[in-house]
């Protein structure tokens, strides 16, 4: 597949899963103040089942579109440390990573009847921070050593 259809999948894929963290953490915080706790939970529970049947394959998109991106640049990632562009790509893939490991922990959680609200939360808000993270990384690494406006 090519570089720029990898791309815009990537972007896509990207665009939905931290659309999805971003809503969660910053909007639907604030709005359980407001509404009752049955009405919450219930928006919650749908907002759950819902992100379930579509986050696989949005992962799948995300990471599978990123691998192969990755793929572009593995003679960079031999020795990532050479190049500022070839370390932030080595800490975007790290962070990455780690979303993986978050997801799969807050799944094995739920599946096994573990997830609390409060472990939800440090998820999210955890995730949400790797994700801020991994953005800037990706801006900043074709702008490394270009430092003219």
């Amino acid at each position: 597949m090519s570089y720029p259809v990898l791309l815009t999948l990537h972007l896509f894929g990207a665009l939905v899963f931290i659309g999805t963290v971003f809503f969660e953490v910053l909007m639907l915080e604030e709005v359980r103040k407001y509404v009752e706790r049955d009405a919450m939970r219930a928006v919650e529970q749908a907002i759950g089942r819902r992100a379930r049947r579509i986050m696989p394959w949005v992962l799948l998109v995300l990471y599978g579109a990123g691998i192969g991106m990755a793929w572009t640049y593995r003679a960079v990632l031999v020795d990532p440390w050479r190049s500022g562009f070839g370390t932030l790509l080595a800490l975007k893939i790290l962070l990455a990573i780690s979303v993986l490991g978050h997801f799969g922990t807050a799944m094995t959680w739920m599946v096994r009847g573990r997830m609390s609200l409060r472990r939800s939360r440090i998820i999210h808000l955890s995730v949400f921070v790797h994700m801020v993270a991994i953005v800037l990384l990706a801006k900043g690494m074709f702008h490394v050593g270009d430092w003219s406006l």
